[in-house]
């Protein structure tokens, strides 16, 4: 017999909680749980939920660098074309929207404020 896992969510770990909180509220996640320690005035670790999308987020133990990230947070939209629109007036800066063949509805790329690679895509 094998382990059959039942779901997968990912763990980053950020600068800044309450940043995060907020960047990742503009890609329709909301704030499900935090963990705010005794004699701190903010969280220090975050579960995020959109649909059946979930990211939990970290207070980390030293700097994030941006360089040394090494995973692709892949985020399914039903319009790809409107979803970069509403990051646009937002005033994120996503790439422009390429259409790979493994990726025909097309997707794009944007970053998160620690560096986290985040590539937004229509099924």
């Amino acid at each position: 017999m094998t382990a059959k896992t039942r779901s997968l969510v990912a763990f980053a770990h950020v600068a800044d909680v309450e940043r995060s909180i907020r960047f990742y509220a503009d890609l329709g996640f909301s704030v499900e749980n935090t963990v705010v320690p005794q004699g701190r005035s903010t969280p220090i670790w975050a579960r995020l939920e959109s649909g059946r999308a979930e990211l939990m987020v970290g207070l980390a133990s030293g700097p994030v660098d941006a360089a040394q990230q090494a995973i692709l947070f892949y985020l399914y939209y039903d319009d790809i074309r409107q979803a970069r629109a509403a990051l646009v007036a937002l005033g994120h800066a996503p790439g422009e929207i390429r259409c790979p063949f493994y990726m025909p509805g097309g997707e794009f790329r944007l970053e998160d404020p620690d560096g986290y690679v985040l590539m937004l895509a229509q099924i």
